[in-house]
């Protein structure tokens, strides 16, 4: 059986795949609540698969897609005015609880810099642009996160947001296995074995990703039983969310006469948010005890199997009659 063929096969039962990965996770954290420790994973886990999405996607065009303002305007107006707009309307809906409020504002203000990536190129959204976006996400999010919190709940509250896990997560999340990738894929362009190399990892975006799911999920779900109320009441939030922030993001995107694959990357980037990057955060909270982490880990659980639809459904978006950018 040819690579290629091991890929297609992989690619075509990739639902699948990732929801066994996540049931076995549930069940192995109900079973054995010790399996948590697998925390220390997730880092490592999110490197290899963005290493693998990364080695799928021309690097040597990144400077293109720098360079692409319209993308870059639709991208930032989607996920700091529209976006915060969509929150503003649903934290009315939240209890008065500051630490509940804190924890849905600090997911949900907050874009992804790390699995967006994969999920848009299984998305046949343009990864090369939101990848080359990520360090300005980054760094407007890192500038606006408390200025937003401290508008929502008061300076006390925005002081509680620091930047070093945001940068620690860029550097050997998206930073490293980017360098890492450049280097397979010039080592590819010189030599066969290269080739071959590159060829092999070229079947690791979907287990990559199955073992991101299993281990986020065996981390969090030990998480979730002491703070089960709390984290049920922001469910239905998230889930509005869920429906609403990729709509939104196509929305802006059309607006700005972006083309199919470039708006469909603005709808992931939307809907798409960092709680891997801010998971620490809610766990250095003083006091914050298991009500932080399981508001911000519920969140991580309704993404992915949101994100599970997006890869069906967004690809449709703009399949016709789509607007060419220029």
């Amino acid at each position: 059986m040819s690579a290629e063929s091991i890929k297609e096969a992989l690619e075509t039962r990739q639902v699948g795949i990732y929801f066994g990965a996540v049931l076995t996770a549930g069940v192995a954290a109900l079973l054995a609540p010790e399996i948590a420790a697998v925390r220390t994973g997730i880092n490592p886990a999110l490197a290899l698969m963005l290493f693998s999405t990364f080695l799928q996607v021309p690097l040597a065009d990144l400077g293109k897609a720098v360079v692409h303002v319209r993308f870059i305007a639709a991208l930032l107006t989607a996920n700091f005015i529209a976006i915060p707009l969509l929150v503003t309307a649903l934290v009315q809906f939240l209890p008065d609880d500051p630490s509940v409020r804190f924890g849905v504002l600090l997911v949900l203000l907050a874009p992804c810099i790390d699995y967006v990536v994969t999920f848009s190129h299984l998305g046949r959204a343009d990864a090369r642009l939101l990848l080359a976006a990520t360090p300005a996400l980054l760094i407007t999010q890192m500038l606006l996160l408390p200025v937003y919190l401290g508008a929502f709940l008061g300076t006390d509250a925005a002081g509680l947001v620091q930047a070093g896990p945001f940068v620690q997560a860029f550097v050997w999340v998206i930073a490293v296995p980017l360098l890492f990738a450049a280097l397979v894929q010039l080592w590819t362009a010189r030599s066969r074995t290269g080739e071959r190399v590159s060829t092999a990892f070229g079947l690791l975006p979907v287990p990559a990703t199955a073992l991101v799911l299993f281990v986020v999920v065996s981390a969090v779900v030990p998480q979730l039983g002491p703070a089960k109320q709390t984290a049920l009441c922001v469910v239905p939030i998230y889930l509005a969310f869920a429906v609403l922030a990729p709509l939104i993001g196509w929305s802006v995107a059309r607006l700005f006469r972006l083309d199919a694959p470039t708006g469909r990357a603005v709808a992931f980037s939307a809907a798409t948010r960092n709680s891997l990057v801010v998971l620490p955060l809610a766990f250095a909270v003083p006091g914050a005890g298991p009500v932080l982490p399981a508001i911000i880990v519920t969140q991580t659980l309704v993404e992915l199997t949101g994100e599970l639809v997006y890869i069906r459904l967004i690809p449709r978006l703009g399949n016709r009659n789509s607007v060419t950018a220029i």
